[in-house]
């Protein structure tokens, strides 16, 4: 007689889910956790607070998705902005330092909280060029997805075989590629960078608050390309996912909830917490089980890993804070090429806005700030005005 679990009793109906929820957390922490860090610590963050904005993302995420999955019975699956941590990373420390920054935070997730509140604020977000916000976010993304060439010419025996290694997985094992290079990237730094005495210590991780401070060349040059990415690049994708699989949950229910836990996680020094776009395909897809109705344990479950990872926040901000920069950046870049590739394609899909879309890239992948405000709000200004201006007449004929 078979030991094996029969798919259909009730044991074997939640191996399924269990297990993909459980992959969920580990690939969406391990594959750009140290983006996070980086990006907190790029505003200005320690290494104590940037643990901490860590630790209260995952908590706080990991919370939402059991609580909103659970009561919608839908698989839920929530995430940080991936895209926005690498906006923080091109900004760079604003003027006031870490608390600005968490007063942009806040302010984020006021805007979400208002799209899902009044309505005509959510229809002005989502009237915002799709190609726009892809080109901006293209340009955000392009400096950091150069870092594993640039590791490659100046750490080539740490940086190449984890290239190596990712390249490989793609082709025979694609979901584990970019894990597999963090894990690679780990063993790595263990050998070539030994971890400083008594940095760990203390590996309990603790929340700190931070008292926030507003000023407005923050909410400009933070708060609304942080804002438009996370609605661009993950919630508008994560409900499209949801929708693609048959399931109509409230929107102003699910920005709402994503605001105010964004809004708590920020008073601990962590940024935006969003639907999940990439994640949410297998909670949401025939992968975490044939019956749309049960999938929401899927959901569940990757809330619950994502809560117990959160305990590991101190460990993972020691482990960056003794990599080496520029090696830890090419996982980042690594894990984003996707992301690029697609935020390209998405802006450059019309042709009537290419051009504008175009400038917005190169504005935002500048790097150039004005006035205190960075590039990405300026490359969203540049090719609006330029959209604006072609749109303006009728059409021109050569």
């Amino acid at each position: 007689m078979s030991d094996a679990v029969p798919r259909d009793s009730p044991a074997g109906s939640l191996i399924q889910p269990l297990s993909a929820g459980l992959l969920v957390g580990i690939v969406g922490y391990a594959s750009t956790f140290a983006l996070v860090l980086k990006g907190l610590q790029a505003v200005g963050a320690t290494q104590e607070q940037a643990a901490s904005g860590l630790l209260a993302i995952l908590v706080v995420k990991g919370l939402l998705a059991i609580g909103l999955s659970l009561r919608t019975r839908m698989p839920i699956s929530i995430a940080w902005s991936t895209p926005g941590a690498a906006l923080l990373i091109a900004t760079g420390v604003p003027e006031g330092g870490f608390p600005v920054a968490v007063g942009a935070f806040l302010v984020v997730a006021g805007l979400v909280v208002a799209a899902g509140l009044w309505s005509p604020f959510g229809r002005a977000v989502a009237a915002i060029p799709i190609t726009l916000a892809s080109a901006m976010l293209g340009g955000i993304l392009f400096g950091l997805c150069t870092a594993p060439v640039r590791a490659v010419a100046t750490l080539p025996a740490l940086a190449l075989p984890v290239v190596v290694v990712w390249a490989l997985a793609l082709r025979f094992a694609r979901p584990y590629a970019v894990p597999l290079a963090v894990l690679l990237t780990g063993i790595v730094v263990a050998v070539a960078t030994p971890v400083p005495a008594g940095m760990l210590a203390d590996l309990v991780p603790h929340p700190i608050a931070v008292m926030p401070r507003f000023t407005l060349d923050a909410v400009i040059g933070i708060a609304i390309p942080l804002f438009v990415v996370t609605m661009a690049s993950q919630n508008v994708p994560g409900l499209a996912v949801l929708h693609a699989n048959g399931y109509r949950p409230s929107v102003g229910m699910l920005f709402v909830s994503t605001g105010i836990a964004s809004a708590l996680s920020a008073v601990f020094g962590g940024h935006t917490v969003n639907l999940a776009a990439i994640t949410a395909a297998l909670c949401a897809g025939p992968e975490a089980h044939p019956d749309p109705a049960r999938r929401y344990v899927a959901g569940v479950t990757a809330g619950a890993t994502y809560v117990a990872l959160g305990l590991l926040a101190s460990f993972a901000a020691a482990f960056v804070a003794a990599s080496p920069p520029l090696l830890i950046e090419s996982v980042a870049g690594l894990a984003l090429l996707g992301s690029l590739a697609g935020a390209l394609q998405t802006a450059l899909s019309r042709e009537d806005e290419r051009l504008p879309a175009i400038v917005t890239f190169v504005t935002a992948a500048s790097g150039t700030t004005f006035f205190g405000i960075g590039s990405a709000f300026w490359g969203l200004v540049a090719g609006g005005l330029l959209l604006a201006i072609l749109r303006s007449g009728p059409p021109v004929r050569s």
